[in-house]
């Protein structure tokens, strides 16, 4: 009997003597072996941009690709990846900084995070992110001498480590697949296996109509459109306004039949430029009135994350992202009408990201999994965690957004890094991913080395 048969069975051995499966589960954990760090290394590579890439009224021009490299006392080079995005992190330390400099910042944060990793001894990934995150956001704020600094700044630099621990995880107890490396605590809530993930297409700032027709031809019906643009609260409106008409103008009476009325979906993503929700209710009234209002699923993060203001009464789905900073974030957000959750494991790691699904999952919330403009390979790793989760409300799928191929200049060479380049199920259809057995047979390939990123640790 496998891993996965034998959680099955004792799921249905659980219910009919009315016990907890973690009950049953929880003495195989406690079997894990203690991992000890003993040699780090790191690098990184820096990626341009098609154009510069509007969001959280800023742009960036380019992002840097961090390789870290961890060894254990028994296993050696499991290398975890990560995408730095300090505006999406922290848009105050990005605009208070040159581009360069605010990435210079979260990478020595990095090796500060390295340093620590070698003085804690670990059983899973989870306990090491409890373990070192008080550790890491003083070291964060010390760095940056900003006292007040995001907590997703800390998070996207716990990334890279993040991935590597997971992969010295799977190593050390003979872990062969991601179903096998989820902890006990965490199985029931990534215990699906969707057949297919809806793609978010996503719409920046500045995305020309003809790119907007060329993405529904190629059968993409799910579209998320970036708002919040740059300036006053009201400037910001009024673009927002005019790019709404725009994008519904193009895409009305395009159809799909992904969808069970054929129209196109709209998501919205402002995160969290809008002050007040007087605001995103005068551009709901907009929406309505030009017809876009009914194709419109959700929306992500739309009010600052200081403002408690109740929003399930706006008439549409709202979904916490950069507020959900744990688990008390996310049910602050849940008792004030939130009904989503944006899972990120490329920008706030994957344990974290564990965690908030078994929340969501007690308590009937779907999720969705949110882009980082992230590399081939951590585009992967976030398929793995979409593809397990509940399918989204609405849509029959899960739900994920992915857009490098569209932001990165050096997209087609970047895909040659991942050790499962070309494999069907990375390939759009009909504006979705379908996964096949493959696919979870070899996790997306996230546990086999890639070596491109091998090759920047050769001695």
């Amino acid at each position: 009997m496998n891993r996965r048969d034998f959680i099955k069975n004792a799921g249905a051995f659980a219910a009919l003597n009315k016990v907890s499966l973690d009950s049953i589960l929880l003495p195989m954990s406690q079997k894990l072996k203690t991992i000890r760090v003993t040699r780090t290394d790191s690098d990184f590579e820096r990626e341009k941009l098609v154009r510069p890439f509007g969001f959280k009224g800023g742009f960036l021009t380019d992002l840097w690709q961090i390789a870290v490299k961890m060894d254990s006392e028994t296993q050696s080079n499991k290398i975890g990846l990560a995408t730095q995005s300090v505006l999406y992190s922290d848009a105050d330390l990005f605009a208070a900084h040159s581009e360069a400099g605010g990435n210079a910042m979260m990478y020595a944060l990095v090796e500060k995070v390295l340093q620590l990793v070698k003085l804690t001894p670990f059983t899973t990934p989870v306990e090491l992110f409890d373990k070192i995150l008080p550790a890491v956001t003083a070291a964060g704020k010390q760095l940056t001498g900003k006292p007040d600094l995001n907590v997703n700044f800390i998070y996207n630099a716990l990334v890279s480590v993040d991935n590597a621990a997971w992969l010295l995880y799977a190593a050390e107890n003979n872990f062969k697949t991601f179903d096998d490396l989820i902890p006990a605590p965490y199985r029931k809530a990534l215990s699906h296996h969707n057949d297919r993930i809806a793609i978010m297409y996503q719409v920046p700032y500045g995305m020309p109509v003809s790119d907007l027709k060329q993405a529904a031809q190629q059968g993409y019906f799910v579209f998320k459109i970036k708002t919040g643009h740059p300036g006053s609260q009201a400037e910001m409106l009024q673009k927002d306004i005019e790019k709404l008409t725009q994008i519904h103008d193009t895409l009305k009476n395009a159809r799909t039949t992904q969808t069970p009325n054929g129209k196109l979906i709209y998501t919205l993503d402002a995160n969290a430029r809008y002050e007040k929700k007087e605001t995103l209710l005068r551009y709901l009234d907009h929406a309505r009135k030009i017809g876009a209002f009914e194709q419109i699923l959700l929306a992500e993060e739309p009010l600052s994350e200081q403002n408690d203001e109740e929003v399930g009464d706006v008439g549409i789905r709202v979904a916490g992202d950069e507020s959900v900073h744990d688990e008390a974030g996310a049910i602050r957000r849940l008792q004030q009408g939130y009904s989503a959750i944006v899972l990120k494991g490329v920008a706030k790691t994957l344990s974290l990201s564990m965690k908030l699904a078994k929340l969501a999952q007690e308590r009937n919330v779907p999720c969705l999994c949110a882009d980082l403009t992230v590399n081939p390979i951590l585009i992967d790793w976030h398929r793995n965690l979409a593809a397990r989760i509940a399918p989204f409300p609405g849509l029959g799928m899960g739900l994920m957004e992915t857009n490098g191929d569209m932001n990165y200049r050096n997209w087609a060479t970047m895909l040659k890094y991942n050790p499962a380049a070309g494999a069907s199920w990375s390939q759009a259809k009909n504006g979705a991913f379908e996964l096949t057995k493959d696919f979870y047979q070899r996790s997306g390939g996230i546990l086999e080395p890639s070596a491109h990123y091998q090759q920047l640790f050769a001695s």
